[in-house]
């Protein structure tokens, strides 16, 4: 093993004034809106009661959308670098390979479908690059206590050289499946615990597999339950073992109980046993995410299991709507009620995938002989029906969330034929810069608000938008980009239209026509909650058309 866990030191206790953000929990999701935070200027101190990053690989499949907000925050070529990138899996059932899928066939994207990588490399790079922006971090400063007011939160915290206050003007709760400050506010989940049990173990070994998801039901080697393989960096690989539900978590963990499983699925190949653990499915969460000054994210706030991928990166896109929304409001640009719009946009995406987490549990672990007999009949039809394979469900992978009922999206827009979604995040593309330079098009949306033209802006106007905080891209024959390899028209449809961007590169509006009043107009609404606050602006009566 290459990874070395680092100890970070316990500071002294703080000075009593006030901060603008309190981060609570120093995982992969507490230190991404850290550090978004402090990127865009906000003061942030995050407390953790730990002193190292996470023990084992954890969450270790980044997907392409979370990979694209790493990039915006500077971390996304470590991940390339460093992790094991893939597209493909297979689907086994008892001896048989069913059936192969390739999750991002095309080409032309800046990052793959999915990056392997063990979570403490992550989580490490993390607090580098908070430690760099200013972020004030305090380890082994652990929580016991939250008084949450309208103006602010006081938080009691215990630390190595004694007990303290805090007084921070908002609170983000990042502090996991087991959160003290959610137990300080007395808050349940409303949702599913599953009885089944599952272990992992990460095993180092020398294998020539190819880097692909591989799913197993019924194998010879785990008979009647179900098993996963996946590559992780530095020869490391991740096993899952469906154990049943009445399966003794502390025995399984033992290696007297993990290394003959290991051995039968393996064979004589050596390995080398890294880390264990048992778990079981939980799909559930917050009522609410927001509760006056205290914002949950990431497992916090919501919890799916770890088929799928989706908890870590669903709460890495917590982080991106968050972050944002409450630099603007600090910055006195944006009214309280476009947090709320954290909820409104939140709250279905973690639904979306507590929904296909259910579906996959179900399915991987059937409820009966009449479900299971159901499940191995699709299995059987999926070798040789595509309509079958819609139906099998290994863990359904992360998608990201496609915000089309947000009260942010601009009614008044007109999206056209292949144009994607309102509330959809952009989708990459190769451009070419004049200086024949090739960038990618999610690098023109890391400046805030964002108007894409496909084609000339009338004279004077690039800067007019300038003054009121959007940023104007060309893309064209005549523009700053081209689009040369034409899967920026394919991905956004052929038509000479005018993209409007959040900043968190989201899909707010589409228009034919140009119409700056109604941008600067829409800008506004959007910050001040957009649909929760007030009437979407009307379209001007005088457009300014190229």
């Amino acid at each position: 093993m290459s990874f070395t866990y680092p100890r970070y030191p316990s500071p002294p206790i703080p000075d009593r004034r006030a901060v603008p953000v309190v981060v609570v929990g120093g995982g992969l999701v507490g230190l991404t809106l850290a550090l978004d935070l402090a990127r865009q200027g906000v003061p942030v101190r995050l407390i953790d009661d730990d002193d190292t990053v996470s023990v084992g690989s954890r969450a270790i499949c980044f997907s392409k959308r979370t990979l694209e907000i790493y990039d915006r925050l500077g971390l996304g070529e470590k991940f390339l670098e460093k992790g094991i990138t893939w597209n493909r899996g297979k689907v086994f059932f008892r001896k048989q390979l069913i059936y192969e899928f390739d999750l991002l066939p095309e080409s032309g994207h800046h990052y793959p479908a999915f990056v392997n990588l063990q979570q403490y490399y992550a989580e490490a790079w993390l607090v580098e690059a908070c430690a760099a922006a200013g972020v004030e971090l305090y380890w082994r400063h652990r929580l016991t206590g939250l008084d949450a007011r309208e103006d602010g939160v006081r938080l009691s915290v215990s630390a190595p050289e004694g007990d303290y206050d805090l007084e921070g003007e908002w609170v983000l709760a990042c502090d996991g499946a087991r959160s003290q400050v959610r137990e300080c506010l007395g808050l349940g989940f409303t949702g599913k615990v599953f009885n089944d049990r599952f272990l992992i173990a990460d095993v180092e070994m020398e294998a020539d597999f190819p880097t692909e998801r591989w799913f197993w039901f019924d194998p010879p080697f785990h008979p009647g339950q179900s098993v996963l393989l996946h590559r992780q960096a530095d020869n490391v690989w991740r096993i899952d073992f469906q154990l049943g539900p009445d399966a003794d978590p502390e025995e399984e963990r033992k290696p007297e109980r993990v290394i003959p499983r290991i051995r039968a699925m393996l064979g004589a190949r050596p390995f080398r046993l890294e880390w264990v653990s048992v778990y079981t499915f939980r799909c559930r969460r917050l009522e609410r995410f927001r509760h006056g000054r205290v914002i949950f994210a990431g497992d916090a706030a919501h919890q799916v299991s770890p088929f799928g991928a989706r908890g870590g990166n669903g709460g890495v896109q917590d982080a991106d709507n968050l972050a944002w929304k409450l630099a603007a409001l600090l910055r006195g640009e944006a009214s309280s009620t476009l947090l709320d719009t954290y909820d409104a946009e939140r709250i279905p995406a973690a639904d979306e995938n507590i929904l296909h987490s259910t579906r996959s549990t179900d399915f991987i672990s059937p409820k009966g002989e009449a479900m299971r007999a159901f499940r191995d009949a699709t299995l059987l039809l999926a070798a040789r029906h595509p309509f079958a394979r819609r139906l099998v469900n290994s863990g359904r992978l992360s998608t990201p969330a496609i915000l089309e009922e947000s009260p942010l999206n601009d009614p008044a827009a007109s999206p056209w034929p292949g144009c994607p979604p309102l509330g959809a995040p952009a989708i990459d593309a190769p451009l070419t810069a004049r200086s024949g330079q090739r960038v990618w098009l999610l690098d023109a949306l890391q400046s805030g608000f964002t108007l894409l033209a496909q084609g000339p802006l009338p004279e004077g106007e690039r800067e007019a938008l300038g003054r009121a905080g959007i940023t104007a891209v060309t893309i064209g024959p005549e523009g700053e980009l081209r689009d040369e390899a034409g899967l920026f028209a394919a991905r956004y449809g052929r038509v000479p239209g005018y993209l409007f961007f959040r900043p968190d590169q989201h899909l707010a509006g589409a228009y034919t026509r140009y119409d700056r009043a109604h941008l600067l107009a829409l800008k506004r609404w959007i910050l001040a909650g957009g649909r929760l606050s007030a009437p979407a602006p009307a379209r001007a009566a005088a457009e300014v058309s190229p």
